[in-house]
């Protein structure tokens, strides 16, 4: 008698994706909008806002100085950060969405 087992198709997780961004760019997962109110009125797809905060999976090398030499960033992979509204170029990737924006374009890290 042979028995059969499902597995779940494992879904590629952001750390795995072959994404290296440039200079002093970084690679940010969105957090997902919120869908409710604080006074729990639920909000249509079309009146959700942009979140503007996500966590950083990707930085580049750091900026490219006049002397020839490279900054450091001064965030680093796993921070979660606050980002302009406007700041970046909002791309997918297998479904998820990400920020690719510089590192002059955040506003703070959570602490």
């Amino acid at each position: 008698m042979a028995t059969a087992t499902a597995t779940k198709p494992k879904k590629k997780s952001a750390s795995k994706i072959n994404f290296r961004p440039l200079d002093d760019r970084l690679l940010i997962r969105q957090a997902a909008a919120e869908d409710k109110t604080q006074g729990g009125i639920i909000l249509p797809d079309a009146a959700r806002e942009k979140p503007q905060y996500g966590k950083v999976i990707a930085a580049g090398p750091g900026k490219m100085l006049d002397s020839g030499n490279r900054g450091t960033l001064s965030v680093k992979v796993g921070d979660e950060v606050y980002y302009g509204k406007y700041a970046g170029t909002e791309i997918e990737i297998d479904g998820e969405k990400f920020v690719i924006c510089r590192e002059n374009d955040l506003l703070a890290v959570v602490a």
